[in-house]
């Protein structure tokens, strides 16, 4: 807070101090600005419903705030203006019939669209306020997560060593995170079991009998969750198989020859 006098052509002069009335005054509270508060920086906002940027703005004087609301991009896009609740000028196409200012600047967005996301800054100046107030709130818009399924590309009974693969699917949703539980816990990579990058695609390259469990798949995304019904995997080893398939085999075999020898054709009565 200094300032500096040279004349022209001498030496630099030594900087002095500003005005000690005007920092008086600053320090009174005589140079008022627009205090401007919010309850949150970040608002999750859904596709198709209302979102409120909320805030409050406070001030010495009783006069109508300038309200002023852009929303950050390489270029600021001027969302609204204006003096109160009473919008001036005219608003873009896209914002028609979407956008109000309340009472206390906050702003309500209505329906939301996918392409309303991003940061916005809200500037409240009032006539008799030196300085203006200024606040950023960050406004992410999404789409509900839909029930996810997991897609199998073979049968879910599986011999022992074999390659399988899991597919979590899901119709709706935006900005998706993917999470795959074996009994109800979370899974991770490691040597036989490789998700895919996105996490979406699970698949174990060498089935053990410990792998005979339940596997579901969970997805996520700011607003909303899915959880799939579970898939039962079936390990066997081939010996197995070979000796349930002997052993019916066996049954049926015996099964038929008792029934065989234990029927007998029906004689004829009424013969002359």
């Amino acid at each position: 807070m200094w300032g500096a006098e040279a004349a022209p052509g001498g030496p630099r002069a030594r900087p002095r101090p500003l005005p000690l009335a005007w920092l008086l005054a600053l320090h009174a509270g005589l140079l008022a600005g627009v205090n401007i508060t919010s309850p949150t920086p970040l608002v999750r906002g859904t596709a198709g419903k209302a979102a409120l940027l909320s805030v409050r703005y406070a001030s010495a004087s009783t006069d109508k705030p300038v309200v002023k609301w852009q929303l950050k991009r390489d270029k600021p896009v001027t969302v609204v203006q204006s003096i109160g609740t009473e919008i001036i000028g005219n608003l873009r196409p896209d914002y028609r019939d979407r956008i109000r200012v309340l009472e206390n600047g906050s702003l309500l967005i209505s329906p939301l669209q996918l392409s309303d996301e991003g940061a916005y800054e809200v500037e409240v100046s009032i006539t008799d306020d030196t300085f203006t107030g200024e606040k950023t709130i960050n406004l992410t818009v999404d789409i509900p997560i839909s029930k996810p399924q997991v897609l199998v590309a073979s049968s879910t009974v599986l011999e022992l060593s074999e390659f399988f693969t899991l597919n979590c699917s899901h119709e709706n949703g935006t900005k998706p995170t993917y999470t795959w539980l074996k009994d109800g816990r979370p899974l991770s990579n490691d040597s036989r079991l490789l998700l895919s990058p996105d996490q979406k695609i699970l698949t174990i390259t060498r089935v053990l009998m410990a792998d005979d469990d339940v596997y579901s798949c969970l997805v996520e995304n700011p607003i909303s969750h899915g959880r799939s019904v579970p898939v039962k995997l079936t390990v066997y080893r081939r010996s197995s198989l070979y000796i349930i398939l002997s052993t019916g085999g066996i049954f049926l075999l015996v099964t038929l020859v008792t029934v065989c020898a234990c029927w007998k054709p029906s004689k004829k009565y009424g013969q002359g």
